[in-house]
């Protein structure tokens, strides 16, 4: 009698064996099919975090280049100095960069420069206006400024020519796949920048904003 169980009993064996590894493909396929659904989403968050820490250091970039201005460490006629435009109104108009040797450089990678294609180093570009002379130290008479704030890839071969906030008529966020649009700024702002001569300072305000004409508040 027992030899006859022998075989029946391995048969038994053998079907619960096979249904194990059923229930196992069957898991793993569910499993798979989940990680599948979740992934674009969590592939967007991790992106979303990554661009809202880039606009949070261009942030503080643009900063430090206000900072810098305003304390004259970055002086007219040296590199990254802010270039003159004609309409304080219009200073949002201004065109977008296209050459990353004549901005100011934030060196995120350590290597001393700006490279076009580095995914670290941050480019500000500058405005100013102060409806005088450009023979005018516009340090000395204060201005309005604008700052926009690029990501040095941006200026890599095969991105294409870049725009500004206005262009795009919307601020740049943590949207676009969660990337941001690699031919916008990071970061866009406009502030004033003071006289450092102060004795000529409130005629120079008036004369920016054609208070009683346009050579002061006489």
């Amino acid at each position: 009698m027992m030899k006859r169980q022998q075989p029946h009993s391995s048969l038994q064996k053998s079907q619960e064996a096979g249904y194990t590894i059923i229930e196992s493909l069957v898991a793993m396929i569910v499993v798979s099919v989940l990680m599948i659904a979740i992934a674009p989403v969590m592939a967007f968050s991790v992106a979303t975090r990554v661009q809202a820490k880039r606009i949070e250091m261009a942030t503080q970039a643009a900063t430090t280049y206000i900072e810098a201005l305003r304390s004259e460490a970055l002086k007219q006629g040296t590199q990254g100095f802010p270039a003159q435009y004609t309409t304080d109104n219009k200073l949002e108009e201004t065109p977008a960069p296209g050459n990353i040797n004549a901005l100011y450089c934030i060196d995120k990678d350590g290597d001393q420069t700006c490279t076009a294609g580095s995914n670290q180093d941050l480019v500000v570009q500058g405005y100013y206006y102060n409806n005088l002379p450009a023979t005018t130290n516009p340090a000395k008479t204060g201005y309005s400024l604008i700052v926009r704030v690029y990501r040095a890839n941006s200026f890599a071969s095969g991105v294409g020519a870049l725009t500004t906030q206005n262009a795009l008529q919307a601020q740049q966020g943590i949207t676009t796949a969660g990337l941001g649009n690699l031919r916008a700024p990071l970061v866009e702002m406009r502030t004033e920048i003071g006289a450092s001569d102060r004795q000529g300072a409130y005629n120079n305000l008036c004369t920016r904003t054609n208070i009683n004409g346009a050579t002061g508040c006489e």
